[in-house]
C-alpha cells in the first residue's frame, strides 16, 4: 500500500468511527499533499526529514508515510484496522445490509460533508453500491450551507461530470429539503420536480406542539414532490442528546403509507431515527422504508450496517425497503408520486 492510500485509509476509518473532523481532515489533507509529488521526490524527503516542510504534514502523517515508504504497513493504520474489525462485526441485519444497492441520503462538501462529490460517489463504487443519492441541504439551513437554487443548478452539471466519468456507478439528483414550519418544501418547485429523490427533514423548531408538528409533516408528505421522510423525531441519543419531536405518529405514516412515501431509517449513530417503538408503527402502517447512511464523509457510508440491524430487529421485510431497488427501479418509485 502506497503512502497517499494508507493516508485515506486511515482516514476512512476514522470517519467511519465516527472521530471528529479535524483529525480525519488532517490524514486527507496529506494525501492530498503527497499525491501532488512524484515517488522519487517524496522518498527524497522522507530520507532526508523534510516531509514536514510540506503543507498539511505533521508528527503522525510523517510516520505514516515513512512506513509506507518503507514496504510495510503502518503502525497506525494497523491499529485501527484491528479495532474496526471488531465494532464492525456482523449484526443481525448483515443479510438485509448485503441487499441495498445504495443509499439514498448522503451529503458532500457542496453543504455540511466534509469530502467532494467524486470521493463520496468513489467510496460508495467500491463498497459495492450501484448508485448513491446525493442530498446536500436546501437554503434555509444556513449553518449547514444549504444550496441555493443558483447552486443546486451548478451541482447538478458536476454529478452529470462525475457520472460520466464513474460509469456505470450513478450518483442520483436529490436534496435534504427542509420542511418549513408551514409544511412547505424550502426549494424551488421547478427544481424538486427534476431531481430524482427527494428526502425531506424538520430541522427548525423541533419542539413544536403535537398537533402543529403533525399537521407540518403531513403537509410535506402530500407534496408530490416528497419521496422520503428524514430522521422522523430529530432525535440525537448521545453527547448531550435531543429528545425526540412530538406528532401523531399513527396519522403521519398513514399518510405516508396513502401516498406510498417512504419513512427513513436513519443510521447514524447519533441518531438511529426513528426509534424503535416507531419504525413497528410505520410497518404495521404500511409504509415503505428507506434505510440510510446520512453520511457526512465516505467512511460514514457504512453506518448502513446499524440501521439495517435496527431494521432486522423489528423484523423488516426486504420488499418494503426502497433501496434494495435498483437505480431505475428507484427513480421509477420517486417518479411515481409526481
Amino acid at each position: 500500500m502506497g503512502p497517499a492510500a494508507a493516508l485515506e485509509r486511515i482516514a476512512y476509518l476514522l470517519e467511519r468511527s465516527g472521530q471528529p473532523t479535524y483529525r480525519v481532515r488532517a490524514f486527507r489533507t496529506a494525501a492530498r499533499t503527497i499525491r501532488g509529488l512524484d515517488g522519487e521526490e517524496l522518498s527524497t524527503r522522507a530520507g532526508s526529514g523534510r516531509l514536514r516542510s510540506l503543507p498539511g504534514i505533521g508528527e503522525t502523517t510523517e510516520r505514516v508515510i515513512v512506513e509506507a515508504l518503507q514496504g510495510s504497513v503502518p503502525s497506525y493504520l494497523v491499529r485501527l484496522e484491528g479495532e474496526e474489525a471488531t465494532e464492525m462485526a456482523p449484526g443481525p441485519g448483515h443479510e438485509l445490509r448485503r441487499m441495498l444497492k445504495g443509499d439514498c441520503h448522503t451529503h458532500s462538501d457542496w453543504s455540511d460533508g466534509g469530502s467532494p462529490v467524486h470521493e463520496m460517489a468513489r467510496a460508495a463504487r467500491d463498497m459495492g453500491h450501484e448508485y448513491m443519492v446525493l442530498t446536500d441541504h436546501s437554503p434555509s439551513l444556513k449553518v449547514a450551507n444549504g444550496l441555493s437554487p443558483e447552486r443546486l443548478r451548478l451541482q447538478l452539471e458536476l454529478v452529470r461530470e462525475v457520472n460520466r466519468e464513474l460509469a456505470p456507478f450513478r450518483v442520483l439528483t436529490g436534496i435534504e429539503v427542509d420542511i418549513l414550519l408551514d409544511g412547505s418544501l424550502d426549494q424551488e418547485d421547478e427544481l424538486l420536480q427534476g431531481l430524482d429523490v427527494v428526502v425531506g427533514s424538520v430541522h427548525s423548531k423541533l419542539r413544536m406542539e403535537r398537533p402543529a408538528m403533525t399537521d407540518r409533516m403531513v403537509k410535506a408528505l402530500r407534496n408530490p414532490h416528497l419521496d422520503i421522510l428524514g430522521h422522523c423525531t430529530g432525535r440525537k441519543v448521545v453527547g448531550r442528546g435531543r429528545p425526540e419531536s412530538t406528532f401523531d405518529a399513527e396519522r403521519v405514516f398513514a399518510t405516508a403509507a396513502e401516498h406510498g412515501k417512504a419513512v427513513e431509517v436513519n443510521s447514524r449513530p447519533e441518531r438511529l431515527d426513528p426509534p424503535k417503538r416507531l419504525l413497528h408503527l410505520a410497518l404495521e402502517a404500511g409504509c415503505a422504508i428507506a434505510i440510510d447512511s446520512d453520511a457526512h464523509a465516505p467512511g460514514q457510508l457504512e453506518w448502513l450496517s446499524y440501521g439495517c440491524d435496527r431494521a432486522a430487529d423489528c423484523g423488516m421485510d426486504l420488499s418494503r425497503v426502497v433501496n434494495t431497488r435498483r437505480a431505475d427501479e428507484l427513480v421509477s418509485w420517486a417518479a411515481g408520486h409526481g
